[in-house]
């Protein structure tokens, strides 16, 4: 399936996945709008802070079962655009796209293993990609760590999007299961941290199945604005 792909880039004709425009699949001027997230953030959550801090207000207060997370951008502009072309039109390409600007900005993990957050199978058939899992995919080549897939979905969870927070908690729990053997410190790997509901799910399961630690990577996060 990923040979199939890219073999697609050198068949289809590209245009920028965010604003439909050149012949590239990430113009520069979007990617050049992108909102990278640097420092300072808060240590455990990866949101953007005034300085650097261990807990923020967003994460104070809650058990997170992972003991960072870490996205490349905001999830605002350019960066929603392309991933609504990602998963709703189905651009498999704009997987290395999205890893490059990971590498480019997020500290490689020390973990040993990579894993991703599974897609729903209606969903994932209707698009005819798992965005999560084409991301942990090309992660791995750049990194050289390896990809294992060892979680599934116990059943068909309602879409995420639009839901509260508390909602959106609701909805994925116990919604992943183990199916395979856990490395001790693993990189869970998803497209969008907007709650962290979902990551803290997959990572929560990941922990009851044997690691001992685990680290999320996104490429994008919904980033509050104060105001």
């Amino acid at each position: 399936m990923r040979f199939l792909a890219r073999m697609l880039d050198l068949i289809v004709p590209e245009n920028c996945g965010a604003c439909g425009r050149g012949e590239a699949l990430f113009c520069l001027g979007c990617r050049e709008a992108l909102v990278r997230l640097l420092s300072p953030l808060c240590a455990r959550c990866g949101a953007p802070t005034a300085w650097p801090v261990e807990r923020c207000a967003e994460c104070a207060g809650r058990r997170l079962p992972f003991v960072s997370a870490r996205a490349a951008v905001a999830y605002e502009g350019p960066a929603r655009r392309l991933v609504r072309a990602w998963k709703e039109r189905g651009l498999r390409r704009l997987a290395r796209e999205a890893a490059q600007l990971v590498a480019e900005v997020v500290p490689q993990p020390s973990a040993a293993a990579l894993a991703f957050v599974p897609g729903d199978l209606e969903r994932t058939g209707w698009r005819g990609v798992n965005t999560a899992e084409a991301l942990a995919h090309e992660l791995s080549e750049a990194w050289e760590v390896p990809c294992e897939s060892v979680l599934r979905r116990t059943g068909r969870s309602p879409p995420q999007r639009g839901l509260p927070r508390a909602a959106r908690r609701a909805n994925v729990r116990r919604a992943f299961e183990a199916r395979a053997s856990v490395p001790p410190h693993v990189v869970l790997v998803d497209d969008v941290y907007t709650t962290g509901a979902t990551v803290a799910a997959a990572a929560t399961e990941l922990r009851r199945a044997g690691a001992r630690s685990v680290e999320v990577v996104t490429f994008a996060r919904a980033v509050r604005r104060a105001g």
